[in-house]
């Protein structure tokens, strides 16, 4: 039973854009939190941003980035499409990478891989230099 699916990778030059989307289904339509994790080549998967919500309107959403994020990334959530989407702008070489959308069903933020309940299949990054 696939529960997250991203789509939106794809090859872009350094400078340029990209929008990732995770669609969540079945059981992972109960996630509070959602976060982008990358993984380059030999090398470990690394946090890139999250979102958690509640099922209270008022309180919004809280968003948190890694340090190499901030400033060129923008993480949202589409409620009623069960979506979240990670905006990349001013892409680098060093972005080339999977990312991995995940799901837990607490709010909490959290930038560790092993508190998340749901993981996605990847979906490639290129930046060409």
């Amino acid at each position: 039973q696939v529960l997250l699916v991203e789509s939106g990778g794809g090859l872009v030059q350094a400078g340029g854009s990209l929008r990732l989307s995770c669609a969540a289904s079945g059981r992972a339509l109960n996630t509070k939190s959602m976060g982008w994790f990358r993984q380059a080549p030999g090398k470990e998967r690394e946090f890139v941003a999250v979102i958690t919500w509640t099922d209270f309107a008022w309180s919004g959403t809280r968003t948190s980035y890694a340090n190499s994020a901030k400033g060129r990334f923008t993480i949202s959530r589409d409620d009623a499409k069960n979506t979240v989407s990670l905006q990349m702008n001013g892409l680098k070489p060093e972005d080339t990478a999977v990312y991995y959308c995940a799901g837990r069903s607490v709010p909490l933020q959290s930038s560790t891989a092993g508190d998340y309940d749901y993981w996605g299949q990847g979906t490639q990054v290129t930046v060409s230099s």
